[in-house]
C-alpha cells in the first residue's frame, strides 16, 4: 500500500471512528435546541457553533457523517446484487436473455438518472417518520443505480460461459441455477468487490444531491444533503467559515475514497 492509500485509509478510519463516537464527543444530540443561542458562533460548548433553531452544528456533523457513511454501503449492496442478479445471469444465459438485460440497462443509462432519483423521490410521501425516509432514500438509489454494474457484470459472465472450468461443469451434468450459483457467480466476487465500492461515493453524492433538493433524510434527523442544504442561507464565507465544514468533510471523504479505490477497481 503505498503513502497515498495509507493517508486515505487514515482519514477514512477517523472520520468513521469519530462519527461512531458521537454520542460521547458531541455535547448534546443532533435534534436538541438551546433556544438561547440560535445561530451563535463557534465557542467551547458549541464548537461549531448553532444553527438557526440553536441545534449544535458539530453533533449533527458528526450524526449526519454517520447516516450517510453508513448506510450508503447499504444502497451500494442493493444495487450490486440487483446488478449480478440481471446483468450476470443474463450474461451467463445469453440469447434472449441478453438482448432483454442489454436493452432494460440501455434503457436505464439513457435516462437522466439525476432527475430520475428526484422524480422518484418526489412522488413517494414526504410527511414520513425520519428513520422511514433514510430506508426510503438508499432504497430508491439501490433500485436504481444497478444499471451501469449490471453491464459490467454482464460482460464478466459472458466470458465466463466459455471457461474450461464451466465447460467442464456442465459436462459432468451441472446445469441451470446451480451452475450459476456454484461456479459462475463465485467467479464474478473480484468484480462485485470493485462494484460495490466504486458504488458508496456515488450514492453519498446522490443523497447529497437530494438533501440539497429537500428530498432527502428528512429532519430533523441530519445527513451530509441536509447540512450542504444550510449553506444556502450563508451571506459570507469570511463571517461564517465554520459552517463550510459539512462541505470540506464531504470533499476530503471523496478524495479518500478515490485514493483507497486502485486504478484497477476503477477501470473494471
Amino acid at each position: 500500500m503505498n503513502a497515498a492509500r495509507t493517508l486515505a485509509c487514515a482519514v477514512m478510519l477517523i472520520v468513521c471512528a469519530a462519527s461512531l463516537a458521537a454520542p460521547w464527543l458531541a455535547s448534546a444530540g443532533y435534534a436538541k435546541q438551546f433556544r438561547e443561542a440560535p445561530g451563535s458562533p463557534p465557542s467551547r460548548q458549541h464548537l461549531l457553533g448553532t444553527d438557526e433553531i440553536g441545534r449544535d452544528r458539530f453533533a449533527r456533523v458528526l450524526y449526519g457523517t454517520r447516516i450517510s457513511l453508513l448506510l450508503a454501503p447499504a444502497a451500494a449492496l442493493i444495487s450490486t446484487l440487483l446488478a449480478a442478479l440481471v446483468g450476470g445471469l443474463a450474461g451467463y444465459l445469453g440469447g434472449a436473455w441478453l438482448r432483454l438485460a442489454t436493452g432494460l440497462t440501455d434503457l436505464f443509462l439513457s435516462l437522466p438518472w439525476l432527475f430520475l432519483l428526484i422524480t422518484v423521490r418526489a412522488i413517494l410521501p414526504l410527511n414520513v417518520s425520519p428513520v422511514f425516509s433514510v430506508m426510503i432514500t438508499f432504497l430508491i438509489l439501490g433500485l436504481l443505480g444497478w444499471a451501469a454494474s449490471a453491464r459490467v457484470l454482464c460482460t464478466s459472465a459472458q466470458s465466463l460461459r466459455s471457461s474450461d472450468f464451466v465447460v467442464q461443469a456442465r459436462a459432468s451434468g451441472l446445469h441451470g441455477s446451480r451452475l450459476f450459483f456454484v461456479h459462475v457467480l463465485p467467479n464474478l466476487k473480484p468484480v462485485l468487490y470493485a462494484q460495490f465500492w466504486i458504488s458508496i461515493p456515488v450514492f453519498i453524492l446522490s443523497e447529497a444531491n437530494l438533501g440539497i433538493l429537500g428530498l432527502g433524510v428528512a429532519e430533523p434527523l441530519p445527513s451530509w444533503g441536509s447540512l450542504l442544504r444550510e449553506l444556502e442561507g450563508l451571506v459570507s464565507f469570511r463571517e461564517e467559515p465554520w459552517r463550510l465544514v459539512p462541505l470540506l468533510l464531504l470533499i476530503v471523504v471523496m478524495t479518500s475514497f478515490q485514493m483507497l479505490l486502485s486504478k484497477e477497481e476503477v477501470a473494471v
